[in-house]
């Protein structure tokens, strides 16, 4: 079994803070084997990751946190960016296109951009997995309903800290049962089911600290746009 992060945020999302090598650097310490870059509509950092996991002993897989028009979609084993505000499906096909697997974060977080208001069961269905443990729900009541949703449905699972700070990579983890330690093999195995989910509640107070942080970085950002 590889114990694989499968939901982190680098300096290069509109709300992520640290750099990539932190967070292999936090991947390598707390032992996991495999880690994906998600940036929100972004890409080249994952790609730097997957570049430079070998050097953390890490399986680096790269994807992204697309923002379709039902909300977000996590995409694994792409080449290139995927386009945000496409329709869901649209979406989950320009995944498929490039041969990756597409896996629905927080799906019933509307405040997050989870998916599930906005499209139907069948259609939710439709993706590769689910993310059913997501350490920053404060309340675990949406993970809950996640996992209810894919085991009704028999979609597979998997879990993700969706770290935007790297000292919280590690806190949920996807256990694959891969037939080898390869990002193509990692993948193989969340589409076929053959997942557990490990996952620690990301603490009140540091949620608090990365959505304020979040936040001031977004100011910031389009302030630079703007001049």
């Amino acid at each position: 079994m590889l114990s694989v992060e499968l939901h982190t945020h680098s300096e290069l999302s509109h709300d992520g803070r640290d750099p990539v090598d932190m967070l292999l650097a936090q991947a390598e310490a707390v032992d996991l084997d495999a880690i994906a870059v998600t940036d929100h509509d972004e890409i080249d950092a994952s790609r730097e990751a997957a570049e430079k996991a070998a050097d953390y002993g890490l399986v680096g897989i790269v994807g992204m946190e697309v923002t379709s028009a039902a909300g977000h979609v996590l995409a694994f084993g792409i080449d290139e960016l995927v386009p945000s505000g496409l329709p869901y499906t649209e979406t989950l096909d320009r995944i498929h296109d490039q041969g990756g697997i597409a896996v629905v974060p927080h799906p019933f977080q509307k405040s997050r951009h989870g998916v599930a208001a906005h499209i139907s069961d069948a259609e939710l269905a439709s993706a590769d997995a689910i993310e059913v443990y997501n350490s920053r729900l404060l309340t675990g009541r949406s993970n809950r309903q996640a996992e209810r949703f894919a085991v009704a449905h028999d979609v597979p699972m998997t879990a993700g800290s969706d770290a935007h700070v790297s000292e919280m990579v590690g806190q949920a983890v996807t256990e694959v049962d891969a037939t080898e330690r390869s990002a193509e093999a990692i993948l193989d195995a969340i589409a076929a089911g053959e997942t557990s989910v490990l996952g620690r509640r990301t603490p009140w107070h540091v949620s608090f600290r990365q959505a304020a942080g979040g936040a001031k970085r977004r100011v910031i950002r389009k302030l630079r746009e703007l001049r």
